[in-house]
């Protein structure tokens, strides 16, 4: 059985796509991470909680203050990418789920009450939100360089409040000269699913 999508879409989206490490001073506008959003947002959540939240970081200033909580490695092409995203998950994400989940709205208080809940939860949806967010950018025809090599301690600090955990780091724009590394293995069909 073929896939529904085309296979340049296929290409664009997965078997092209790669992580990249260097971007040309294209910007990336406003109006394509909205694009790229209003896309993604439809990606499902447990209950639909939608618990990822979105830092884009534009300014020399800003960009000065996120470099120096990257890993060696990841900082310069932190330095020069058009747009750098961090990507937390916010661990108060139960607060908007009235709104969110209108049918069943006393999922806040019956499943979301403690916040070891909360924060597991939010972990694993945010970070499902990520994914999406970043075949969002493929889609939008940018690359992005996902990168977990930082001082979260030090982001959260910097960026954000108690109430919100980063995830990753994003650099976001059209990729540069010698952007890729070659690509790597992947495991096989065989090797990855059991059937029972």
């Amino acid at each position: 059985m073929s896939l529904v999508l085309d296979s340049a879409a296929q290409d664009l989206l997965f078997r092209e796509a790669r992580t990249a490490n260097t971007f040309t001073d294209e910007p990336v506008t406003d109006e394509q991470v909205q694009a790229i959003y209003d896309l993604v947002k439809f990606g499902p959540t447990a209950f639909n909680q939608s618990p990822l939240r979105v830092v884009l970081v534009r300014s020399a200033e800003g960009r000065e203050r996120l470099v120096q909580h990257m890993a060696e490695g990841n900082q310069l092409k932190t330095s020069t990418a058009p747009l750098v995203a961090i990507l937390a998950a916010d661990n108060e994400f139960h607060e908007e789920l009235p709104a969110l989940l209108p049918h069943f709205p006393q999922a806040k208080d019956m499943f979301f009450s403690e916040r070891p809940a909360r924060e597991s939860a939010a972990g694993l949806n945010a970070a499902l939100q990520a994914a999406y967010f970043i075949i969002g950018v493929r889609a939008a025809g940018l690359a992005a360089g996902p990168m977990t090599g930082y001082d979260a301690a030090g982001i959260q600090k910097e960026f954000l409040d108690d109430d919100h955990a980063p995830l990753m780091v994003v650099n976001i724009g059209k990729p540069g000269e010698d952007a890729w590394f070659p690509r790597s293995p992947r495991l096989s069909f065989d090797e990855v699913v059991t059937t029972v």
